[in-house]
């Protein structure tokens, strides 16, 4: 029996008509979330990123501003920046787009970044909050895993998750977030990487496989237990000239072998990628509450 398919698209549209609620009761209190999106150079990919964000924020009511700095700018310059909107008072959220260019500290630049409105959720103080267990700000990407999971009627509590991928993006933090108390976490979880001997006896283990590497279609169904819920965080380009594009999107699953083992499973692209976006409207709104203490 095949698997069934997770639909991202959906429940982030579900998360992201809540948000516009939410963002709806702030805005009769008095309170209009603001997020402010810093852009370093024109990668495309980072502008697209962007551009889906700022899309997503009118859908949902929240105020965006979109700042975009110059790629052979002085990272003091893209630090003043931050000094500024961490100053404002209507700005909510803060989020700069990575990569940044290499003559760019990414490091330095998070840790500039007020905690309190450090929406990804990768400044040192909210990734130690994660790590013990205190309400902060979490990164949006492992934050949607959950989400997916429980929303699709499927549990979590008591469950083995195996993650592949120790990404202090995505692995590190889901760790954390799948480990604490509560309904959508309560997991027994076991962390793989590159340095794993004998990986698939430990993913054939899981009740819950995520895979999180970046390799593509790197989980086949030889490494997944029956019935197991997969969730593919990976994104990959692979060249194929029978698409016009002359590449295809794949995960770091082998989806089509995959989902007649799994008994759910996210699809690439249309599972964890949308969750994304919604996760970071959320987050906006978590912060907005935060730091006005409604």
């Amino acid at each position: 029996m095949a698997a069934k398919i997770i639909d991202g698209k959906v429940i982030a549209a579900e998360i992201r008509t809540e948000v516009k609620a939410d963002v709806g009761r702030l805005k009769q209190a008095g309170l209009t979330p603001c997020l402010a999106v810093v852009l370093v150079g024109k990668n495309p990919a980072s502008r697209s990123y962007v551009g889906s964000k700022v899309r997503a924020c009118e859908e949902t009511g929240i105020t965006s501003l979109k700042i975009e700095i110059a790629a052979n700018a002085k990272e003091q310059d893209l630090l003043d920046q931050i000094d500024k909107l961490n100053r404002d008072i209507n700005v909510h959220g803060i989020l700069v787009q990575l990569p940044l260019p290499h003559h760019m500290d990414e490091e330095r630049v998070t840790e500039r970044i007020d905690p309190a409105k450090d929406v990804d959720g990768f400044h040192p103080e909210n990734v130690g909050k994660l790590s013990i267990g205190l309400d902060g700000l979490t990164p949006c990407t492992p934050s949607g895993v959950p989400e997916l999971i429980s929303r699709s009627g499927l549990s979590l509590s008591g469950k083995h998750a195996v993650i592949i991928g120790r990404s202090n993006i995505v692995g590190k933090p889901l760790m954390n977030i799948l480990m604490q108390k509560g309904e959508k976490a309560n997991c027994t979880v076991t962390c793989c990487h590159s340095g794993t001997d004998h990986l698939a006896n430990y993913t054939r283990q899981a009740d819950i496989l995520i895979a999180a590497i970046g390799v593509p279609e790197f989980v086949t169904a030889g490494m997944v237990k029956d019935g197991a819920t997969v969730i593919d965080v990976g994104i990959n380009r692979v060249d194929d000239s029978e698409h016009s594009r002359g590449y295809r999107l794949v995960g770091d699953v082998a989806y089509h072998d995959v989902r007649d083992v799994a008994g759910a499973i996210t699809p690439v692209p249309g599972g964890v990628g949308p969750m994304t976006v919604a996760m970071l409207m959320k987050n906006t709104v978590k912060a907005t509450r935060m730091i006005s203490g409604v």
